[in-house]
């Protein structure tokens, strides 16, 4: 009778870590799908003029539109695009009344990344951004190639002499670049996985609780014969 009630107590505390932790992931779905929701509203939102002062948190998807001219110079980040296959998103310099910025004017296959884009005078609508695409494994930029590996927006703006602002294109700049907008669809939303993940070891848990009770108490039957 020891041994069963251990196995009961232990089962039972297994059992309820597992399903306390698939319940959390239920709360935190909740609350990431609300985030997501609150973002998809902030991109959407109508454009303001570009702020005096600007925070990387406080600015971050905040809709803009701009006017000033798009400069020569531009960076090539190694992208893939879904059922399009490789390519670069084109990172170029604007320079806006006495500010400049960093542009993400969208992407081009590889076989166009030398082409001649149109330059000049402009307007843009877009999302302020700070990607985080910066990990131990990224490559550092092919600087005699001009391919880089992720949209380091600090390193960018050093490179092309810009103020550390990115401002992603949801209008066209140019008829042969596809513009990428920011969405809600690059953050990661696991929870409902784990959700399932940890429900199903609780189940399983469950069964093996249940089948090592009955052989538990099997065995003790045969010793008391």
């Amino acid at each position: 009778m020891r041994r069963i009630l251990f196995l009961l107590i232990f089962g039972i505390a297994g059992l309820a870590i597992l399903l306390s932790l698939g319940a959390w992931q239920v709360q935190r779905l909740h609350w990431k799908e609300g985030l997501l929701a609150d973002i998809d509203t902030r991109i959407a939102g109508d454009p303001v003029r570009l702020p005096d002062l600007i925070d990387p948190e406080t600015h971050r998807y905040l809709p803009v539109v701009v006017a000033g001219e798009m400069l020569r110079g531009e960076i090539h980040v190694l992208v893939s695009v879904k059922q399009v296959g490789p390519g670069y998103r084109i990172i170029a310099p604007f320079k806006s009344g006495e500010r400049t910025l960093l542009i993400d004017r969208g992407f081009v296959s590889t076989t166009a990344k030398s082409t001649l884009r149109q330059i000049g005078e402009m307007e843009i609508i877009g999302n302020l951004h700070w990607p985080d695409e910066i990990d131990g494994y990224t490559p550092a930029p092919d600087m005699d190639e001009n391919i880089w590996f992720a949209r380091d927006v600090p390193a960018l703006a050093s490179e092309l002499g810009t103020e550390p602002v990115l401002l992603i294109a949801r209008s066209q700049t140019d008829p042969d670049i596809t513009p990428l907008p920011v969405l809600t669809a690059g953050i990661p939303n696991d929870h409902l996985q784990y959700a399932v993940t940890w429900f199903g070891l609780a189940l399983v848990w469950a069964a093996m609780t249940g089948y090592f009770l009955w052989r538990s108490r099997a065995l003790s039957e045969s010793e008391t014969q």
